[in-house]
């Protein structure tokens, strides 16, 4: 019975990779720092105090020495980069795995900020970016008419 009869292909594992080949070949090359190197997004918190802006950052496995902080035309740039190693060590074997990972993020500053006792410190994978804000007094000026 000709219903009763199943059609079978034979699986060919080589033509299924050159499938493959040919799916990924229409995408752009990375080059070997693109692959070693992602981007990551840490987590941001901000909040307003009386005296100052606060800007805290999770970046666990950031190391002090690779954060920056810019401020270029009212604008505060937290950028660096991480480099997490994990080591496993057992009896009959030794694995060490590497990633690394960039960041970048921009805050625009408000007006009333004190640009020049801007401060940040870095404790247990945690940046504090602390923003003094000038105190309004400071923004006024009287001129003596003489």
């Amino acid at each position: 019975n000709k219903e009763n009869k199943m059609l079978l292909t034979r699986f060919d594992p080589f033509k299924e990779f050159a499938n493959m080949q040919r799916v990924f070949s229409n995408y752009p090359a990375q080059t070997n720092e693109d692959a070693s190197i992602s981007a990551f997004t840490p987590q941001v918190n901000t909040r307003e105090g009386e005296f100052a802006y606060h800007i805290d950052v999770d970046l666990p496995g950031v190391k002090k020495e690779d954060i920056h902080i810019d401020i270029n035309n009212g604008k505060l740039t937290i950028s660096g980069q991480r480099e997490l190693k994990e080591e496993v060590k057992e009896e009959d074997y030794y694995k060490v795995e590497t990633s690394f990972g960039k960041f970048q993020r921009a805050f625009t500053l408000p007006e009333n900020v004190d640009i020049e006792n801007i401060s940040a410190t870095g404790d247990n994978g945690v940046l504090e970016v602390v923003i003094p804000k000038i105190e309004k007094d400071k923004n006024i000026k009287k001129i003596e008419v003489k």
